[in-house]
């Protein structure tokens, strides 16, 4: 469905009419009243007034996140803090948090994007959505819950954790789309096995994940487990949450980008030079619509590539393919790029592995080695040893012809691998230790 047929079906033309004028007034605002961006601006001998054409965006230095650090708490925002009315942060693991702020406007924009963002996942008013994001400082809870009570739909503010209540309120309540990460649906339906709950018994019809790496593979593993239909979405914090970009129901070939608030860009990792359409590299967006927390070219660290064609669902938005992996989370094993994603590809067409994997990176004599530890039904488990010792073989030699790196694949015990109430941990590496 789509929601707002105005500016999700707008003719390019016209949309970039739209984008280039709130552009330009966010870099005015940005100008004004953010020293980070002024001074950015004045380093390169240009002006808000400078920026006349979508093209001339590539004149603007990038942001990064460190950027952010770097400013920590506040000082990327650009209104004074009485005009700020929520506050949200990174969890801070990897180094310092970055910290977002909203005005009233900003989550009202942001509830209107959830909305389209469900919308185009198959929700409507008459649906109840299980939200089994998680709350707080965090923005996957509440962009979900903002959303959907904006759609009009009854939303259930479940959160994460409790898994075994989760499993009776989807039986007592009977909701109808389920919102959570994509390896915490997968634990909802090993634990409804324990409990003897078929998901064909419940009501589910649509399931919107995201938060983090999945393929397609793991798509195909989740609407079979939890007989739903699966669409990916996408958000980060740093530039609103989630609702930056969605799959539609209809076709489920790539994320829609609003591109009415939001202006992406697919740039070359090591050179920053923008890529065309089709060509894969690292995204940047630019908000034009934020006003508390506004962020110009910001380096989202993600994988992907951009198609401009129309989608069979009527929205003439360009399209972002699945997100293969992160910059950061990249990992080089003797010189070869691996990111867990096209791992966990190769894991998803075996029959006999479960969705649940780990990967672990050692040094042994100056030499990178990688572990991949992947659970086995238990059947599986309780075959004979030269059994399982074949498919291990089976695995290392998958990997080794699909990515050109070689492995040494453990089979763990059935629920062995540490589950997650949101992000999955899929890599431990030792070399940072």
């Amino acid at each position: 469905m789509i929601l707002d047929i105005g500016f999700e079906t707008m003719p390019r033309e016209d949309l970039e009419a739209i984008i280039l004028r709130r552009l330009k007034a966010t870099l005015e605002r940005i100008y004004a009243n953010v020293p980070f961006y002024r001074k950015q601006f004045e380093e390169n001998n240009i002006t808000p007034d400078d920026i006349q054409s979508l093209e001339d965006l590539k004149r603007i230095p990038f942001t990064t996140k460190e950027d952010l650090r770097d400013n920590y708490p506040f000082g990327m925002f650009s209104v004074p803090m009485n005009n700020v009315v929520r506050i949200h942060a990174s969890s801070g693991t990897t180094g310092q948090p970055t910290v977002v702020g909203y005005t009233a406007r900003d989550v009202s924009t942001w509830a209107d994007l959830m909305a389209r963002s469900l919308a185009a996942g198959g929700a409507t008013r008459e649906d109840i959505i299980h939200n089994a994001y998680g709350y707080g400082l965090f923005t996957g809870g509440l962009g979900i819950h903002y959303g959907a009570e904006k759609l009009g739909a009854s939303v259930i503010p479940v959160s994460g954790g409790n898994t075994k209540r989760q499993i009776v309120i989807m039986k007592d309540f009977g909701p109808t789309i389920l919102t959570a990460t994509p390896s915490y649906a997968l634990h909802l339906s090993e634990i409804a096995d324990d409990m003897g709950v078929s998901f064909e018994n419940l009501k589910f019809k649509y399931g919107i994940f995201g938060a983090e790496p999945w393929s397609e593979n793991m798509r195909e593993d989740i609407e079979q487990k939890l007989q739903l239909t699966a669409v990916d979405i996408y958000g980060l914090s740093e530039v609103i949450g989630p609702g930056v970009a969605i799959e539609c129901y209809e076709a489920k070939k790539g994320l829609h980008i609003f591109e009415d608030h939001f202006i992406p860009e697919i740039i070359d990792p090591p050179t920053g030079d923008v890529l065309p359409y089709g060509e894969t590299g690292e995204l940047v967006f630019t908000t034009i619509t934020k006003e508390a927390f506004p962020v110009i070219r910001y380096r989202t660290r993600d994988i992907t590539s951009l198609n401009p064609e129309p989608c069979k669902c009527g929205r003439t938005h360009v399209r972002m393919n699945r997100v293969s992996g992160r910059t950061d989370d990249m990992l080089i094993i003797r010189g070869v790029n691996v990111f867990p994603s096209q791992i966990e590809s190769v894991l998803m067409e075996m029959d006999d592995v479960e969705p649940h994997y780990q990967l672990v990176v050692d040094r042994e004599d100056k030499l990178d080695t990688l572990t991949v530890k992947v659970e086995v039904g238990e059947r599986i488990f309780s075959d004979e040893v030269k059994h399982l010792q074949d498919l291990e073989r089976k695995i290392a030699k998958n990997i080794k012809d699909y990515l050109g790196v070689s492995a040494k694949v453990l089979l763990a015990e059935p629920k062995s691998i540490a589950r997650s109430e949101g992000k999955a941990v899929r890599v431990i590496d030792n070399r940072k230790i």
